[in-house]
């Protein structure tokens, strides 16, 4: 096990950076890509894949179907509905102040323990939890010159809460199935939950700029296969704790790679903002 952890912390970096530059593709593929039809073309391309991971590595596709509708409430709650607030919210929003407003969702998982199992938490963890909605709140209150949507705002903050209500659904079926399995019946049920969106959407795939098409496939291929893929590695060997830390990466990376790749500019205020929030999820999640 202490032998794999070096590869475990390479994977959980390389992971951290897959998932930072995914805010920029989504925002990239969204001039072109509806909503939910960008998050159909993701999960379709990220099943297959997860599917020939679990054929080549032999782990079993089978799920006990007393488990199937908490497995479905968990792939409509953690895949359609997350990933239609998250694409609503980055279409209105910047890619930088998108990842970090969803980089509070080991905050806002922390205190839905404190709530529901009644969990006695630590100062260091109450210092965090105050810090990064200061630090969102911060973000959120923008200079007159920002273009943000309020409306983004929310979707964001749909997000957020629709992934820590989706580890408490998911947390049950964890111990009774490989998180392979898991994860690959809840892209294929949340892909299916996507269709109806993007049938009203009226996407059509023909046309498309090879650009919108390149960072569409990086979503499925690199965003959620292969990083999902890494993820269960790095879980695996380092547990949640520590895989938590990259985690808290994935905004730095988000909010460095926009302002190279887009130019985007956060201003002073939310500059703050910014790195009061990720300090204070690092220090509520190295704080459990």
């Amino acid at each position: 096990m202490k032998q794999r952890q070096p590869a475990a912390t390479l994977f959980g970096v390389i992971v951290a950076v897959i998932w930072g530059m995914t805010f920029l593709s989504i925002k990239v593929a969204l001039r072109e890509f509806g909503p939910m039809s960008l998050s159909l073309f993701r999960f379709i391309i990220a099943s297959v894949l997860i599917a020939l991971v679990m054929l080549i590595t032999r782990v079993d596709f089978r799920v006990a179907w007393r488990d199937v509708p908490l497995l479905s409430l968990s792939s409509l709650v953690g895949v359609t509905l997350y990933f239609y607030f998250e694409n609503n919210g980055i279409l209105r929003l910047t890619a930088s102040e998108s990842s970090i407003i969803v980089g509070a969702i080991p905050v806002v998982t922390l205190l839905g323990e404190i709530v529901l199992y009644r969990v006695r938490p630590h100062r260091l963890v109450i210092l965090g939890i105050v810090l990064s909605f200061l630090g969102v709140a911060l973000i959120v209150v923008r200079s007159e010159s920002a273009t943000g949507s309020p409306l983004g705002y929310l979707f964001m903050g749909g997000a957020v809460l629709s992934w820590a209500a989706y580890g408490f659904i998911t947390k049950p079926l964890s111990g009774r199935y490989p998180m392979l399995t898991i994860t690959f019946w809840q892209m294929v049920i949340g892909a299916i939950g996507c269709i109806p969106f993007a049938i009203v959407e009226r996407q059509v795939w023909t046309g498309l700029s090879a650009t919108a098409l390149l960072n569409a496939a990086y979503l499925g291929i690199f965003g959620s296969a292969i990083g999902y893929w890494l993820y269960v590695i790095v879980l695996e060997h380092l547990g949640p704790g520590r895989s938590s830390v990259f985690i808290n990466l994935i905004p730095v990376v988000s909010v460095a790679a926009s302002y190279v790749v887009l130019g985007e500019r956060l201003n002073p205020l939310q500059i703050i903002g910014a790195i009061i929030a990720i300090t204070g999820v690092y220090l509520a999640s190295s704080g459990i």
